[in-house]
This record gives structure tokens, C-alpha cells and sequence, in this order.
């Protein structure tokens, strides 16, 4: 990554991240996500006509190294939004066929661009001075129409290929998580006697983090010997939730300005509240 668009980078992801941690709702954390990335590429486009490229070398790596690096995240949080915005309502059998179409759109798209993906991936670059150079387009190289439509100051003909093929990357990731989702959940319906009452987790993840480390740590559990890994699969069991990430949300956690332990602070002030008002009524 060039110096000059790292810390650029570098403050999105930490956005990002942030986002990813402290919003639960899918919907709404895309939402949010685009609002900062959209911001970030003006900021990135508004460095590049400032400064401009001294070489084609430096403009081949920007629109094949670095700008995708923006603009896959815009197109993975944009699909996101709108595969959880249309997800149908139903059963597992409903949402299992709702996932695998779309990772059937994932394949389509694949086949289509299989030559260039094979490039891609491959590491070539006998082709990148007409793939990543602006205004070096042929049009029998089977251009997206967006070619035609974009900014031809601040697009090349595969600079947006490259960053769907990152962002493909990314939501392949996120439907078949999706998937294993409902088959652990699949598999706990059926292995599981329901109890009468059902008891939901409706705080956040990273508060369920906070008190997962803080369990561990006081070795509670089995004597103290119980693995974190095996505390947090208890908890995803018994909430019906998925932790995801447990072990990077700690990291963040543990980078807090101010008041790391929110969550258990907040529960010492509670319930230490809740024994004075008791105590107000003896």
C-alpha cells in the first residue's frame, strides 16, 4: 500500500471494525458502513486529483492495488444490505434455498469473468496497461457498462472488476456462514428439548464478550478449567447467537479509551443500586 493512501486505509478499517462491533442489526450496519466508505473513496479520489501520478507504474498500482481496497468494501456492504433487506421471511428450508441463490449469483458471475479471475489471481500483469491505465480501454475485453458511466478521471476498465472479486470473496464468506448458522441452529432444534420458558440475550455481542473474558478469567467454570473456546460455543449454544469474531472483539475492547470494562461496570452499578433500594425498604 502506498504511503500516501495507508493511513486513508487504515482509518476506514478501524471505522469499520468499530461498526462491526458496537451495530448488531445487519441492516443498520451496513447502512452505516457505506455512509464511511463513501467518504473515505471522496477523500481518496480528492487525493488523487491532487496530487496525480508521476508514472504509469504508480497508476497501475493504484487502480489494481489500492483503489479496489476501497471500493470492495463499499460493493461487499451494498450486497449485503440488500441480500439482508430482501431475505424472506420463513423457516430454515426458506432461508437455506434464499442463500444458496445467491451464491449461485456469485458462481454466474465468476464463469463470466473467469479469464480475468484467472489473471487476477494468478498475479499477472502482461495486461496491465490496458486493464489499469485510464482511458486505455478495448472494448472487445468484455467491459461492465459502469466503465462507460464512471468518472474516466478516477475509473479504468478493471479497476471495479478487481474490487468485486474481493468483495465476492467477502459475501461468499458471510451467505455460507449464514448457512452453517442455520444448521447449528438446525441441529440444536432437534438434538435439544426445548425448556418452557426461552431465555434471550438481547444486549449486545461485545457485552456477552466482555462477560465471557471476565467468566474465563475467574475461572468459574469447571474448576477453571474450561477453554475459553468451549465457554463461548456454551454461550452461542444456549443464547442461540453467534459470537462471531469473539477474540478480535476483545482486542477492541481491550482498546478502549475510557472505561474498558463498560458492560461489567454498568452491572457493578446496578446491582449495587438494586441492594439500596432493597435496603431503603427494611
Amino acid at each position: 500500500m502506498h504511503p500516501k493512501y495507508a493511513p486513508l486505509l487504515n482509518n476506514l478499517n478501524e471505522q469499520l471494525n468499530f461498526i462491526d462491533l458496537e451495530i448488531d442489526n445487519p441492516i443498520q450496519q451496513c447502512e452505516q458502513a457505506i455512509n464511511v466508505i463513501l467518504k473515505s473513496i471522496h477523500a481518496v479520489r480528492k487525493l488523487v486529483n491532487k496530487t496525480h501520478f508521476k508514472t504509469e507504474v504508480e497508476e497501475i498500482q493504484f487502480f489494481k492495488e489500492v483503489k479496489p481496497q476501497f471500493t470492495s468494501k463499499l460493493i461487499y456492504y451494498n450486497q449485503i444490505y440488500q441480500i439482508e433487506r430482501k431475505k424472506p421471511s420463513g423457516g430454515n428450508r426458506i432461508l437455506k434455498k434464499y442463500y444458496n441463490n445467491e451464491l449461485a449469483i456469485l458462481k454466474a458471475f465468476f464463469d463470466k469473468e473467469l479469464d480475468f479471475y484467472q489473471y487476477f489471481r494468478a498475479g499477472n500483469s502482461y495486461l496491465d496497461y490496458q486493464y489499469f491505465i485510464r482511458g486505455k480501454f478495448d472494448i472487445k475485453l468484455a467491459l461492465n457498462s459502469y466503465y462507460f458511466e464512471s468518472d474516466p478521471s478516477f475509473a479504468t476498465s478493471h479497476d471495479f472488476k478487481v474490487a468485486t472479486i474481493l468483495a465476492n470473496d467477502l459475501i461468499q464468506l458471510y451467505i455460507e456462514n449464514q448457512l452453517l448458522a442455520l444448521d447449528k441452529k438446525e441441529n440444536t432444534e432437534n438434538s435439544q428439548h426445548e425448556p418452557k420458558r426461552k431465555i434471550t440475550w438481547t444486549s449486545s455481542k461485545v457485552a456477552l464478550t466482555e462477560l465471557l473474558y471476565a467468566l474465563h478469567t475467574e475461572g468459574v467454570f469447571n474448576n477453571g478449567a474450561a477453554d475459553l473456546k468451549d465457554i463461548a460455543e456454551y454461550f452461542e449454544h444456549i443464547f442461540e447467537i453467534d459470537l462471531g469474531q469473539y477474540r478480535r472483539a476483545f482486542l477492541e475492547i481491550r482498546a478502549r479509551k475510557s472505561d474498558k470494562t463498560k458492560f461489567l461496570t454498568n452491572l457493578n452499578h446496578q446491582l449495587l443500586k438494586r441492594m439500596d433500594n432493597l435496603d431503603e425498604l427494611i
